[in-house]
């Protein structure tokens, strides 16, 4: 019996999401919670002939918390890709002020309802969203490093595909996985191309590759400027949140998997201190690591000891950025 809880659902994300988890045969019960629209995204769901059991969840005013504490109940898994999008001209940081006291919300709901549960939080600004939410566990006494996960996978998945398209005639996005590392936004973002994709990589000019890196650094800006201001990075970053929602599906009925997510360089996790020895000691950070059926299992930090000297130019920038968005979070709920 697997439990899968999108807080969220009826969204931009959430409804593609919401289908992506209804279609695996791991799940039994996939709970939809929303502020709008969710009766109607947990109907027509409910309707496809996979074995999940669709239930919907919706508050009837501002102040009734019944709805997302039935959501939550009994969840083992809790996805949460609820906040608005970014609209043309708005950068993550601007969305900070909005998605925060929402992401710190749901928290609230599921320190209370859900202590267990494995948390993907696609919420941005991600970088600080995730601080959030260990803020608030910590609070309520509830708090395991290893069951909390900032969704940066679409940073993964553009790296694949955008040097695959530089090499149409040769290779395909699956040929490739390359590790990202860092954060989730802007130049926070660093591929490391030299060590997943180094003989394609290196062909290119330099302008070449400065021009792919920006390209999977502000990704997003490409999305929201082609949909002309009606939406942002939606159904990528849906596939990008099931993905790693699947891997550690995967990974709880014993397949070994190891995925690049936001993390807490919480001691008690294994390779956590190392991890956060070669960052500058900063408290989050993304790296591969290894899932279990109790989250993370391991942080891949030697992959950081193997970068380039033009990585390492990158992710000293992306360090100096970081620790002003975590500090940004964590004042956010201890203010």
């Amino acid at each position: 019996m697997v439990k899968v809880t999108i807080c969220g659902a009826a969204g931009g994300i959430g409804q593609p999401l919401s289908l992506l988890v209804k279609l695996n045969p791991q799940v039994t019960e996939l709970s939809l919670f929303d502020v709008v629209n969710v009766p109607g995204v947990g109907a027509d769901l409910s309707h496809i002939n996979s074995g999940a059991v669709t239930k919907s969840f919706l508050p009837s005013s501002r102040e009734d918390k019944t709805a997302l504490a039935d959501s939550l109940k009994g969840s083992d898994m809790v996805i949460i890709p609820a906040g608005v999008p970014r609209k043309p001209g708005m950068t993550r940081d601007d969305l900070f002020n909005i998605n925060a006291g929402i992401v710190q919300s749901l928290a609230e709901g599921i320190a209370e309802n859900a202590p267990k549960a494995l948390i993907l939080i696609i919420s941005n600004p991600v970088n600080s969203t995730v601080p959030i939410v260990a803020e608030v566990l910590k609070k309520k006494g509830v708090y395991d490093p290893a069951r909390l996960f900032g969704v940066t996978t679409l940073d993964i998945v553009r790296a694949n595909t955008f040097i695959s398209q530089l090499y149409p005639e040769e290779t395909k996005p699956t040929d490739f996985e390359v590790r990202v590392v860092g954060g989730h936004s802007g130049e926070t973002i660093v591929p490391l191309y030299s060590l997943g994709a180094k003989s394609h990589f290196e062909k290119l000019s330099d302008e070449q590759k400065k021009t792919l890196i920006n390209r999977v650094q502000f990704g997003g800006d490409e999305v929201v400027q082609a949909k002309n201001g009606a939406g942002s990075a939606t159904l990528s970053m849906a596939y990008a949140g099931y993905r790693l929602a699947e891997s550690l599906l995967k990974a709880s009925a014993g397949t070994p998997v190891t995925e690049c997510t936001f993390l807490n360089l919480d001691p008690s996790i294994k390779g956590a201190a190392e991890a956060k020895k070669l960052v500058g000691g900063l408290e989050y950070f993304s790296f591969p690591v290894k899932l279990s059926k109790d989250g993370i299992a391991e942080v891949e930090y030697q992959i950081l000891e193997q970068v380039s000297d033009a990585e390492k130019q990158l992710l000293a920038v992306a360090e100096e950025q970081l620790a002003k968005n975590i500090e940004k979070g964590v004042s956010f709920v201890n203010k």
